[in-house]
């Protein structure tokens, strides 16, 4: 017999009663770990990527954002997202009560997870699904930064100066839109490979096989609302973080930027 499906709001109220609020936060030094160098390379990488696809008069097309963005997002994946995302999950997959000092789980906190992971099952267990994390992470970003791009240009237009730099208010409102956008557009990706990286493989199973092997049993056994499971709470966590980041990047960049010459129409003069 299925077990009952449970929403989020339920999920959380269960997690509290088992495991304390501490519960909720399972995860969190992983995340904090990775967050600063993740949207490091990020958005120098993105950069990067926008001057390589720019054309000849330093102008930057919707495609060349596209592919900046999806460029940018494979790369923090394979640089840190991955295996940041691996000791995360480990951690909130335990299933233990932090308010028994007797129930002692198998990865203390986040040092002792990689620790434990690596000495377990080697550097490979770090990067599993790291082709589902590239691909949702640069799908996510080439959508992230496209409509942000997109929607910061409208808002200049309407703008009596259109050179002038957004209000924050609007820069964390196009922030929020376009960073729940990404999500949304890839949930599939990112529920296949949360359930890839919190079991370990078995003996001469392939990526591709295990990948295939979790989209069959999902579909099978809990139909195709399966692959959309913990939507809410991601937009929920994505799209603000999002609003956050691209302000501080825009007054960052603007702060940075006095210095250098920037040409109008996101174009670039070295």
């Amino acid at each position: 017999m299925q077990a009952k499906r449970r929403g989020f709001i339920e999920t959380g109220v269960g997690i509290v009663k088992k495991e304390t609020p501490l519960g909720l936060y399972k995860g969190l030094g992983a995340v904090l770990t990775g967050i600063i160098p993740k949207m490091a390379i990020r958005f120098t990488s993105y950069e990067k990527y926008k001057q390589l696809l720019a054309n000849k008069d330093g102008e930057v097309s919707g495609r060349a954002t596209f592919l900046a963005g999806l460029a940018a997002g494979i790369t923090e994946a394979v640089a840190v997202v991955t295996p940041m995302e691996v000791i995360k999950i480990r951690l909130q997959a335990q299933h233990h009560s932090m308010s028994d000092p007797l129930d002692v789980p198998k990865y203390r906190n986040a040092a002792h997870a990689l620790y434990t992971v690596l000495r377990e099952e080697g550097v490979g267990a770090l990067y599993r699904g790291v082709s589902l994390t590239a691909l949702r992470q640069g799908s996510n970003q080439a959508v992230n930064f496209t409509a942000y791009t997109e929607f910061k240009a409208i808002l200049q237009r309407l703008q009596d100066t259109p050179d002038t730099p957004l209000p924050a208010w609007q820069t964390s409102l196009i922030g929020l839109i376009s960073g729940a956008m990404g999500p949304l557009s890839n949930a599939p990706i990112d529920t296949i490979k949360t359930r890839l990286q919190k079991t370990p493989a078995e003996p001469g199973e392939t990526a591709l096989s295990r990948i295939f092997n979790i989209s069959k049993a999902m579909f099978k056994q809990e139909g195709f609302r399966a692959f959309y499971m913990g939507i809410t709470p991601r937009v929920m966590r994505v799209a603000p973080g999002q609003a956050v980041t691209f302000t501080v990047y825009e007054y960052l960049k603007e702060v940075l930027e006095k210095g250098r010459e920037m040409l109008p129409g996101d174009r670039y003069e070295e």
